[in-house]
């Protein structure tokens, strides 16, 4: 009997990496699942030295586990990972889908309850796009609902304003190709015309970076308002602006099952906002609040105190003696006001000889307005009286005669005519 043949490996070839189980995962995959980062803030985690296994700080992010058993975070056992929950959130304009922005614009994080879990967005929404965003606790539910591959579609309203006919539309179901990037297959209609606007209805599935904004202004429109209306099977709906709700959690095993289903089951659940605090000033949960005080006692009101109220009311007020250095001081003719220029020099002290004056030098002399010295000012010469002028003569003029004065007779004025206009 022939012995079955096996093939030999060739001598060059490199060996086969090992299979890894599938309850097998890196540890920054189990512990962004459990919440506690993501996984770059993760491997920096394990670069500081703040996550260990069974005490072993561990020191490179390829460590492969099977559950967190053993895992700490400073010190601090991790939980296993929850359930996964998934979030719809109507994003209103102006706010970026990020977690923190350097140039310190606002984020959805900084409208969010702070009550909720650590969420994730499920893809992003640009700055002026609203509508609807999910958000999980969940990174393979995450990247699950991304996948251009698991079919799930988007759909999106557009207001743009250009021409444009359904003919057109209808040609980007093969796809188009852009500035070298390929766009995949949109199914594109037509609803409505509002003057120079039109309503734009598509969906698709893969979702790449400013896809509808782009495809629109390659036909030659103009993007003026866009909404993101439904995310596979999760509608937006009613969801007021600004607001967030939860999907029921037999919805999201049910998208687990079947990424591409339609319809979203039951209406989500909104949560409840509280008010944010101001960042910098939250209140600490550690530390003691004051105590507050006690509301004093009521006074009880009897006849004997009513008495004795009504009595100082009405008595005479008695006479207050006058508190030197509080009352002011009333001058009168018989008061001196004691200053300080007239007290007199003190017994066995000497009388200080005048400082010396510097030629050309004021002498000072003490201001009893000012309190001070001050320099005397210089003798003004007085003024000399300036003779008076005489006054003058009116000048000499020639007299007039009486009567009506008369014009001097004119000269004759002598017209000359030129030859041609003279008639012969």
């Amino acid at each position: 009997m022939s012995k079955a043949f096996t093939p030999k490996p060739a001598p060059n070839a490199a060996p086969k990496a090992p299979v890894r189980p599938k309850d097998e995962q890196r540890i920054a995959k189990l512990l962004a699942r459990a919440g506690v980062a993501s996984r770059r803030e993760i491997e920096r985690m394990i670069a500081e030295g703040r996550i260990a296994l069974d005490g072993v700080v561990l020191d490179t992010p390829a460590t492969i586990l099977k559950s967190l058993n053993g895992i700490t975070v400073d010190g601090v056992p991790v939980a296993a990972p929850e359930a996964a929950r998934l979030f719809l959130y109507h994003k209103p304009p102006g706010l970026l889908v990020t977690e923190r922005d350097p140039a310190g614009r606002t984020t959805i994080y900084d409208r969010l309850p702070q009550d909720l879990p650590r969420l994730v967005p499920v893809g992003r929404l640009d700055l002026n796009t609203e509508g609807l965003l999910l958000l999980t606790t969940d990174g393979e539910l995450k990247r699950q609902l991304e996948l251009p591959a698991t079919g799930v579609e988007r759909a999106y309203r557009a207001r743009a304003y250009g021409p444009i006919t359904q003919e057109q539309l209808e040609d980007l179901i093969h796809g188009v190709e852009i500035e070298g990037i390929r766009y995949g297959s949109i199914d594109a209609n037509l609803e409505r015309r509002t003057g120079a606007n039109v309503w734009i209805e598509m969906i698709l599935t893969e979702g790449k970076n400013r896809e509808v904004r782009r495809v629109l202004e390659y036909l030659g429109l103009k993007v003026s308002r866009l909404i993101r209306t439904r995310y596979g099977p999760f509608v937006l709906g009613d969801l007021p602006v600004g607001e967030i709700g939860e999907i029921k959690q037999h919805d999201v095993v049910a998208f687990r099952k079947d990424p591409t289903r339609k319809g979203g089951g039951e209406a989500p659940k909104l949560v409840e906002k509280t008010k944010p605090a101001p960042r910098g000033l939250r209140e600490i949960p550690s530390a003691p609040k004051a105590p507050t005080p006690k509301p004093a006692p009521a006074r009880r009101i009897t006849k004997a105190s009513a008495n004795r109220t009504d009595k100082a009311a009405f008595a005479e007020p008695a006479k207050r003696v006058p508190q030197p250095g509080r009352d002011p001081v009333v001058l009168t003719k018989a008061t001196k006001v004691k200053r300080f220029y007239d007290a007199p020099p003190k017994a066995g002290t000497a009388p200080v000889a005048p400082r010396a004056i510097a030629p050309g030098q004021r002498p000072k002399v003490f201001n009893p307005e000012l309190g001070r010295n001050v320099r005397a000012k210089p003798d003004r010469p007085e003024r000399t009286v300036r003779p008076e002028k005489p006054e003058r003569a009116p000048a000499k003029s020639t007299p007039r005669t009486a009567g009506k004065a008369r014009a001097a007779p004119s000269k004759p004025r002598t017209v000359k005519i030129h030859k041609s206009r003279t008639r012969k």
